[in-house]
């Protein structure tokens, strides 16, 4: 959540913020007149805290109508330091019921706008000109014995699927080349648990009670995970790290899990928006001083990753209207899809700064022993959807693919070969 001390000392940074993310900056003025108002009552209820410890002292040595007068000043006194404790924790609460609503703030530098507003950063790789019409992922897939949605229909429902024979070969083998290439950068591997507590996912920075993406187990008041970034970033919660042992990278392996509520008729050919997928997910645990920097080498991560699968992609700067609720910069990742004649998201690496660390109350202590929020990042590796970047850049006349070089150590092969 947002910094309170940040709130006091410049408000018109957060007004900033929530101008560039198309939200309402009158939040501001609440939130402050709120604070104050809390701070306030907290004072009062101190100070009369403190005179009722000292009137006790007083009334022992008082008599007569001295004394009954201060014992009734001590049952008056009572009942207001009652009332003003309630006061207090009840302004905290509706402070701390909103301060959870307000997204993080944005980063100096991130574009203004919405979805359509980001900004193209660099661009590698130039989009294949193919002398054959090319087939998209959908029917390479089939055609591989691959990629099953008829029968994910049948036994699960639409936008649910069943990758087989080579389709789970490849799977596999892009997400241990991911693994590796992140135990290799020195990130612990982690395989994490899928089903969260509420106040994971709400620390984490989602909506339990109005996000309409996530899956909820009602009787186990469980959640499903959209990435293990959750499950990771409630790792260290309530915790207070050491300084010495900053950073900490886990990569995390996961199955996840999405509703797609908001993407009916969008996408419904293939694995590109589908209920489930794995991936392997980055996650950092830094200072926050260091928060921009590792930003930045989490994002050569994900290039490294994209340069081993041969695919042309470009990476954009997300525009702060389209950011998520916990990041204050997200940069994201996108192939070329040559039967849609796109780019389209692989990745997406964001910077949360303290904001999630503040939900969850991951701290670490620094050398002058004080505990501090830490800050969190997170960033794509490899997911499901690369592999429709992969058939379709890779894909021959005779509906074969070419296995990346760098891939095929982990698949196994050098080119899928169409089912007979």
């Amino acid at each position: 959540m947002i910094d309170l001390r940040t709130l006091r000392e410049d408000p018109d940074r957060l007004r900033a913020s929530q101008r560039a993310r198309g939200e309402d900056d009158s939040v501001v003025d609440t939130l402050l007149d709120l604070d104050e108002r809390r701070r306030s009552a907290l004072t009062s209820f101190e100070s009369m805290r403190a005179e009722q410890k000292s009137m006790g002292k007083s009334v022992s040595k008082a008599q007569g109508e001295e004394k009954t007068a201060l014992l009734q000043r001590a049952k008056d006194l009572a009942s207001q330091v009652k009332a003003a404790e309630a006061e207090a924790e009840k302004l905290a609460g509706e402070l701390d019921e909103l301060l959870q609503t307000v997204p993080n703030i944005v980063e100096e530098g991130a574009p203004e706008g919405g979805e359509d507003d980001y900004v193209v950063l660099e661009t590698h790789g130039e989009p294949r000109v193919f002398d054959f019409e090319p087939k998209d992922h959908l029917e390479l897939g089939e055609g591989l014995g691959a990629i099953d949605m008829e029968r994910g229909a049948k036994v699960s429902g639409s936008r649910f699927f069943f990758l087989k024979g080579l389709g789970a070969r490849l799977q596999l083998g892009l997400l241990n080349m991911a693994m590796q290439q992140a135990i290799e950068a020195g990130f612990t591997p982690m395989i994490v648990p899928v089903l969260v507590k509420p106040e994971t996912m709400q620390g984490t920075g989602f909506h339990v009670a109005h996000d309409k993406e996530i899956y909820r187990l009602p009787e186990d008041d469980l959640y499903l995970v959209g990435t293990s970034e959750v499950s990771l970033a409630g790792y260290h919660s309530q915790e207070i790290l050491d300084a010495g042992d900053l950073p900490l990278r886990y990569a995390g392996w996961s199955s996840c899990f999405r509703r797609e509520a908001g993407s009916y008729g969008k996408d419904t050919r293939g694995i590109i928006r589908v209920h489930q997928f794995d991936k392997v997910e980055m996650f950092s645990y830094v200072r926050p001083e260091d928060a921009h920097e590792e930003h930045l080498r989490l994002l050569d991560w994900e290039k490294e990753m994209l340069a081993k699968i041969e695919v042309p992609y470009r990476v954009i700067d997300t525009a702060a209207g389209d950011l998520g609720m916990s990041a204050a910069r997200k940069y994201d990742c996108e192939a070329w899809i040559p039967t849609q004649g796109r780019y389209r998201e692989l990745t997406s690496t964001s910077n949360c700064t303290e904001f999630q660390a503040r939900r969850l109350s991951a701290r670490y202590r620094d050398q002058d022993g004080k505990p501090r929020h830490l800050a969190t990042l997170n960033g794509t590796l490899a997911t499901t959807r690369w592999l429709v970047a992969i058939l379709e850049n890779h894909q021959q006349a005779d509906g074969s693919v070419v296995v990346p070089e760098a891939l095929r150590p982990y698949v196994g092969l050098e080119v899928l070969e169409p089912s007979k």
